[in-house]
C-alpha cells in the first residue's frame, strides 16, 4: 500500500521579490523574479516525498510548457503522476509577491485546475493510498473540481487531511460540511477556522470535533500551533529563524505533521515536526526550495 494522495491545483508559482506589496492606488517594483512548481497540495505531497513516504497525486495540467514543467518537477519528486490528467488549456499559475520581510499576497490564475470532473478519477488508483490530502481549488473556471472532491469523500474509505484554505472558507460551512464530516485530521490557520466557525479558534476546534472529526490542528503562524483532538488540547511553540520566503509554510507544516500521525506519532511530537519541517522551508525561496529530506532531519525528528 502507497502512503499519501494529495488532491488540489497544480500552479507555476511565479515569485516576484518587491520592495513592498502595494496596496490600493500604490506602486512598487520588481527586484528579482524566479519560477516554482507549486500548489497548496501538491507542496505537501512532495514533502512526504521527501520524508520517504509513497506519495501520488490528483490533479490537472494543460497542454502547456508550464504543464510540462509541473509534471516533470513531480515525477523528479518520486511522486506518481497516474492521477494527473492532461487536457487542452492552460495550466494553473500563481503570481506571488514576497516583501523584504518575508511577506506575500498571490493572485491565482486557475487555467484548467478547476475542470477535474469525479468520472475522470480512478478510485481504484486512489485506493491504493492510506490518506488523501485535500486542499482548495479557485473556482473561477467551474466547480467541478470541487464538486469532485465532495463526491471522492463519500466514494472511498480511507483517512482524509483537509486543509481548506480561505478560498474554501469563504464558501461557508454548510458549502463544506460534506468534505469536513468525511475528514480526520482538519488543518485551517487561526483565521480561516475562526471564519468559518464564527468563534475563537478553540471553541471553533471544538465544534469540528463535534462534527467528527478527529484531530483539529490549527497552525498559528509565528506562534506556533494549536492541537485539539476532542480530549486533549496542545500548544506546540514555532521554531525561531529568519524568514526568507514564508509561501508554502502551511503545506510544508502539513507535511511534516502528517507524516508524524502516520508515523503513529503523538500529537505534541506531530506538531513539533510540522513546525520544524515548516521553519526548514521558509529559510529559502520557492514553496518547495527548503523542504528537508529524511535524511537530513532523522537525527532531530521529536520522537
Amino acid at each position: 500500500m502507497m502512503d499519501v494522495i494529495g488532491f488540489g491545483a497544480l500552479n507555476l508559482d511565479k515569485i516576484y521579490r518587491v520592495d513592498k506589496i502595494p496596496r490600493e492606488d500604490e506602486e512598487g517594483f520588481v527586484k528579482d523574479v524566479e519560477f516554482h512548481p507549486g500548489g497548496s497540495a501538491a507542496n505537501t505531497i512532495v514533502g512526504l516525498s521527501r520524508l520517504g513516504f509513497k506519495t501520488g497525486y490528483i490533479g490537472k495540467v494543460g497542454s502547456d510548457g508550464d504543464g510540462e514543467l509541473l509534471l516533470k518537477d513531480l515525477k523528479n519528486e518520486n511522486v506518481d503522476v497516474s492521477g494527473v490528467i492532461k487536457a487542452e488549456g492552460r495550466s494553473g499559475n500563481a503570481l506571488i509577491f514576497v516583501d523584504e520581510k518575508g511577506n506575500r499576497a498571490i493572485l491565482v490564475d486557475p487555467g484548467v485546475n478547476d475542470t477535474i470532473k469525479f468520472d475522470e478519477i480512478n478510485l481504484k488508483y486512489v485506493s491504493k493510498f492510506k490518506l488523501l490530502h485535500l486542499t482548495s481549488f479557485i473556482c473561477k473556471n467551474g466547480l467541478d473540481s470541487f464538486l469532485s472532491q465532495k463526491k471522492l469523500v463519500n466514494s472511498i474509505d480511507m483517512k482524509i487531511s483537509f486543509d481548506p484554505g480561505m478560498v474554501y472558507v469563504e464558501r461557508g460551512l454548510n458549502d463544506l460540511m460534506e468534505i469536513l464530516k468525511n475528514t480526520t485530521i482538519f488543518m485551517p490557520n487561526k483565521t480561516e477556522i475562526e471564519m468559518l466557525f464564527k468563534e475563537d479558534y478553540k471553541k471553533a476546534a471544538r465544534m469540528a470535533t463535534e462534527l467528527g472529526i478527529e484531530v483539529v490542528v490549527v497552525k498559528l503562524g509565528k506562534e506556533g500551533c494549536y492541537i485539539y483532538d476532542g480530549k486533549d488540547e496542545v500548544f506546540v511553540k514555532a521554531e525561531r529563524v529568519r524568514a526568507v520566503d514564508t509561501t508554502g509554510a502551511g503545506d510544508a507544516f502539513n507535511a511534516g505533521f502528517i507524516f508524524g500521525y502516520l508515523k503513529g506519532m503523538d500529537l505534541e511530537s506531530c506538531g513539533k515536526l510540522g513546525n520544524l519541517v515548516a521553519s526548514l522551508n521558509i529559510r529559502k525561496v520557492g514553496a518547495r526550495a527548503g523542504l528537508p529530506r529524511y535524511e537530513e532531519i532523522k537525527e532531530i525528528l521529536p520522537i
